[in-house]
């Protein structure tokens, strides 16, 4: 027993280094554009990887691009983060373009799968088309090609294509770029990158540090469900369908108070839209030509202007969509005009639909209350001289007449005093 317990002992003890020298890689996905959420998501998981003790935060990211403030936010993160930090291009048909060739390349270490690409960093202006302005053009232009060769000799990579890519939008896929030294290597698959980088030493701002990877266990780091949704919601397209969408239900519920359905609808719509939009670059003059766009098309329904209220609705709907959020120098981040136009032309014909509907009730004979029993027809139950008892819609009136009624014949109703209806005795039963 004594020696059973020695040898259990000993095998404890051979096995505590292991124990404790277990490696970890913290490995987060970027999935989508780069804005607010996704950079905060990856700085706080930098954070996390520093103080967690891991070998490196894996980053697989397959990205648009984004919003600029966003993109300088998570590189300054990465070129002074404490723990190595690992883009990997995947997986197969992704690609890195626009913001993710600026985080791609201040990566301690860049990888890319087969059949990916990077690349296309080209400035855009306001609105996504190139600025009409030369001299504007050249700044912008300037500014994100000066960065970017910053960021490409600082880790020590190709800072001539880096600055091609940002001038000419070049892209390339993962063959050239590890043949002109983008990239540092190529990798099938998660397994075997972690095998690859296995003992390279990394430069960190304080010190060197050897990973040890290859037999790292990958910790996955999910987004939370509300970092998942803000995510989602977060495209500037999204973002705005929610608002259209919040405005129409909060329409229709006043203007049937009591549909209950809609207003709650849209108000949901509403709050996550406000939920959005305050992680995105909102211009107020955008917003307010959207809401006055509702304003006129309302107004087209109470008001007869010929169709002039809702031209001057489309247009301001239209070009407040697509002025709704700001450009960054650098990124394209705007409403798709296509979506712009098809919304506006669609809230333009819904109006001039109800407009219609509104008019056509208007002019409309009632058929209901009072009024709408002027006109109907009956038969006298009694005689009527001057008066009797009528039947009209299998409701008994007494009624009231200038001429002497049979028991039996039509009637139709000329006026509604009260409880007593005024009658005539229909063409065709006059006597001769």
């Amino acid at each position: 027993m004594k020696k059973l317990l020695f040898i259990f002992t000993i095998l404890f003890l051979v096995s505590l280094p292991v124990f404790a020298n277990a490696q970890k890689v913290l490995k987060i996905i970027i999935d989508g554009d780069i804005n607010p959420i996704s950079a905060k998501f990856i700085v706080d998981n930098i954070d996390r990887a520093e103080k967690g003790d891991y070998e490196c935060l894996l980053i697989q990211m397959d990205t648009p691009g984004g919003l600029l403030e966003s993109t300088k936010m998570i590189v300054k993160k990465i070129l002074s983060a404490e723990v190595p930090v690992v883009m990997y291009v995947a997986p197969s048909g992704s690609g890195a373009v626009s913001a993710g060739v600026f985080i791609s390349m201040s990566c301690h270490i860049l990888a890319m799968a087969e059949g990916t690409n990077i690349g296309a960093a080209h400035p855009v202006g306001i609105g996504g088309k190139q600025d009409t302005s030369k001299v504007m053009g050249e700044k912008v232009t300037n500014y994100a090609s000066a960065w970017m060769r910053g960021i490409a000799e600082k880790r020590g990579r190709n800072a001539d294509w880096a600055e091609k890519a940002v001038r000419e939008s070049v892209s390339i896929n993962e063959k050239e770029a590890l043949k002109i030294h983008v990239i540092d290597l190529i990798a099938k698959n998660e397994k075997e990158l972690l095998e690859k980088i296995d003992g390279w030493k990394i430069q960190l701002p304080d010190s060197v540090k050897t990973l040890a990877t290859k037999n790292a266990t990958v910790v996955l780091k999910e987004m939370s469900w509300r970092y998942k949704i803000l995510y989602k919601i977060s495209n500037p397209n999204i973002a705005y369908i929610l608002l259209m969408l919040g405005i129409y239900g909060l329409f229709f519920e006043l203007s049937n108070p009591g549909a209950v359905v809609p207003g709650v609808v849209g108000g949901i719509f509403i709050i996550l839209a406000f939920f959005a939009l305050q992680t995105l670059p909102v211009r107020s003059a955008g917003l307010l030509l959207i809401l006055f766009a509702v304003i006129l098309f309302i107004l087209e329904v109470k008001v007869t202007s010929y169709g002039i209220l809702t031209i001057g609705g489309i247009v301001a709907m239209f070009l407040g969509s697509i002025m709704l959020f700001e450009e960054t120098p650098g990124f394209p981040f705007r409403v798709d005009w296509g979506i712009a136009l098809v919304v506006a032309l669609s809230t333009g014909a819904f109006f001039v639909f109800a407009m219609g509907m509104a008019l056509k009730t208007r002019m409309k004979r009632p058929t209901t209350g009072r009024e709408g029993m002027v006109g109907e027809k009956g038969v006298a139950i009694t005689a009527i001289n001057p008066e009797g008892d009528v039947k009209v819609h299998g409701e008994i009136w007494k009624a009231v007449s200038e001429e002497r009624i049979r028991k039996g014949e039509k009637v139709q109703v000329l006026a509604v005093d009260g409880l007593e209806i005024k009658v005539a005795r229909i063409g065709e039963n006059r006597p001769a």
